[in-house]
């Protein structure tokens, strides 16, 4: 039965073990059987005792002469996601009992440096005053507005959420008489996350001038007017992502800031100022939901960077 299992029924196999047995979320899934089906367009019908060094070599070559909707090169970070997801698969062979290629040996592709933008504290002050500039001669609903856009900058900086998360908070996940509460993360891992005295604070009044019975926190206030009536209705949405996005963006133009400024500008900036003033490491990975440290390391390059500014500004200026 096994001989005659063709690499595209393997891989479905796979793909029902990490929604049933793995329990990783449909987002995740989907994005296995997108990368493992570029795989399976490139090797056909091959065996997994077929897959070798040699075969791994020549799909990262047929990756790296693919290209995107806009006739564009893939990026090596695309590229890694195919490899990763591969490797997953071989991982989950292995686990089997399957004969193939050992999933340590697909490296991934190396990869630029990032270049992370935060906000420096004098830029984060603006941005967060930003969105009640104008508050005493608006609207009711653009003083609303405003409440949300502020409570949603506050949210941002003080937590390191990302901006999905942030965007799928309901009323029920948060207390404004508590510091701390759960988030979903990626691949719904639960993390403890922190609120500021100050967010709170503006959670709460943004919460009591609402008069809608959405159960999300953050809402588009026209259609949140509409929910008024009818609680389970498609009309009880949250803002978009990309929706947020438009919101810091609008923002930091208003706040004068010329660099680009997105949502995960904010989460940049939470964890250089939590690693500037002595976190640890460890603690700032668990708090942004990084499930590898190598990802937060990302930010060390930035606080390394303002050690030798200091190093360099201050020791030993006494001689001549």
């Amino acid at each position: 039965m096994t001989k005659n299992k063709t690499l595209q029924h393997y891989i479905t196999d796979f793909l029902e073990y990490c929604e049933v047995e793995r329990g990783r979320s449909p987002r995740t899934v989907a994005n296995y059987a997108f990368y493992l089906g570029r795989f399976a367009e490139f090797a056909h019908d091959m065996k997994p005792e077929k897959i070798t060094d040699a075969v791994v070599h020549q799909y990262r070559l047929w990756l790296n002469r693919l290209t995107d909707r806009d006739g564009e090169p893939l990026k090596k970070n695309t590229q890694n996601y195919h490899l990763i997801a591969l490797r997953s698969f071989l991982k989950y062979l292995a686990r089997h009992d399957t004969a193939s290629l050992a999933p340590e040996k697909v490296e991934l592709a190396r990869v630029p440096e990032r270049d992370v933008t935060f906000l420096e504290g004098e830029e984060v002050e603006r941005l967060l005053a930003a969105p009640l500039a104008r508050f005493e001669k608006a609207t009711p609903t653009q003083q609303l507005t405003a409440l949300r856009d502020k409570v949603i900058i506050e949210m941002l900086f003080c937590t390191g959420l990302r901006v999905s998360e942030l965007a799928h908070l309901k009323r029920e996940d948060v207390s404004t008489k508590r510091t701390e509460f759960t988030v979903r993360g990626k691949g719904s891992k639960k993390r403890v996350a922190f609120m500021s005295k100050e967010a709170r604070a503006w959670l709460a009044k943004y919460l009591a001038a609402r008069r809608d019975v959405n159960p999300y926190i953050f809402v588009p206030h026209d259609r949140a007017q509409k929910a008024e009536k009818r609680k389970h209705d498609a009309d009880a949405a949250c803002l978009t992502s990309r929706s947020i996005q438009r919101i810091i963006e609008r923002c930091a133009i208003a706040a004068g800031i010329t660099k680009p400024v997105s949502p995960h500008t904010l989460r940049h900036s939470f964890a250089t100022d939590l690693l500037r003033n002595g976190a640890d490491i460890r603690a700032v990975q668990a708090m942004l939901g990084h499930s590898s440290i190598t990802t937060t390391q990302i930010y060390t390059h930035i606080t390394d960077k303002g050690l030798r500014e200091v190093h360099e500004k201050f020791h030993r200026k006494k001689g001549p």
